[in-house]
């Protein structure tokens, strides 16, 4: 692990039973970065994050958090942490102002220096006209950009971030996403999960995936996409599985996968050179071609590419 990281994680491993969570996990989280931590539900994610977090006891590994131990002072990884829950959990009959107010108290910050805060927190998230405003008159977006400006009213140096977007539109979705950046840029470190590979995609400076309790990849964005070649080729016929597995004897083509649109086949050479070879292979097999598309690699194809593409119960 390197002087720059703020997030440490070395050979975390927990079970709960006979159940193995995490097994065996590394990876850090370098300061002042937007990181993302994906995984399909019960990979060992939602574990992972509630070590970090100290909502539970670390079992075996070690795990630091801006410098301390989660073990020995969870306390001083909770003064340092700012989270952001998936779930609300805001008091419905509080304004706008009083759950600040009241979050600010909780964490003994003097009152003067709690309400210049407070006002500049709400007016970064667009919400200081709505101070008096019952929570339970807020709109979902409105209610998440309050849970992010609660979240930073302690000025941590780690915010977790655990589906920031989930159910909003599009636009709410993108002024969230603008609330990140300025959040990041101010010197916060973002550690955050999502289901919306695009939101991980645009938002991330690194990224690891997690799958049975095992990190089964890491890098930057690109770095992840490149991993599956330099383009994609979606393919649609009238026998998607006789035409997978005649594309696996194809050179250059290094995976095939279905999905309800068709398949999803990865290749290693210039697109532009293997889709023919691709095409006449499908077609000299005697099957229908609906429709074939080129594109690069997105992160929803290194998503399913690592993690598979079959439904996963919660838990983990």
């Amino acid at each position: 692990m390197g002087a720059t990281d703020i997030i440490e994680v070395v050979d975390l491993e927990h079970t709960f039973g006979e159940v193995e969570a995490v097994r065996g996990i590394s990876f850090a989280v370098k300061k002042g970065e937007i990181f993302s931590f994906l995984g399909p539900n019960g990979a060992g994610k939602s574990t992972t994050i509630n070590i970090l977090i100290t909502l539970l006891p670390l079992q075996k590994g070690r795990v630091r958090v801006a410098g301390h131990d989660v073990a020995r002072d969870p306390r001083k990884v909770r003064e340092v942490i700012g989270i952001v829950f998936q779930d609300e959990v805001l008091d419905r009959d509080l304004t706008v102002w009083e759950t600040m107010e009241f979050h600010g108290r909780i964490y003994g910050i003097p009152r003067d220096e709690r309400r210049r805060r407070i006002d500049d927190l709400l007016a970064v998230v667009e919400l200081d006209a709505r101070r008096d405003e019952r929570t339970k008159n807020l709109s979902g977006g409105m209610k998440r950009r309050l849970q992010i400006a609660r979240g930073l009213l302690t000025r941590p140096e780690v915010l977790f971030l655990d589906e920031p977007t989930l159910g909003l539109d599009p636009q709410t979705r993108m002024r969230v996403w603008d609330y990140i950046r300025q959040v990041n840029e101010a010197g916060t470190t973002i550690f955050m999960t999502t289901h919306y590979m695009e939101e991980a995609d645009m938002l991330s400076d690194r990224i690891s995936i997690i799958d049975h309790g095992r990190i089964v990849i890491s890098g930057t964005p690109d770095e992840l996409k490149n991993t599956l070649g330099e383009d994609v080729v979606y393919l649609e016929t009238d026998d998607d599985e006789r035409a997978r597995e005649v594309l696996l004897g194809v050179e250059d083509v290094r995976s095939v996968t279905r999905s309800p649109r068709g398949l999803s086949v990865t290749i290693s050479a210039d697109g532009s050179h293997c889709l023919p070879r691709i095409i006449d292979r499908v077609r000299g097999a005697g099957i229908g071609i609906v429709s074939v598309n080129l594109k690069k690699p997105t992160m929803d194809d290194v998503f399913v590419h690592y993690t598979g593409r079959e439904l996963r119960d919660g838990g983990g």
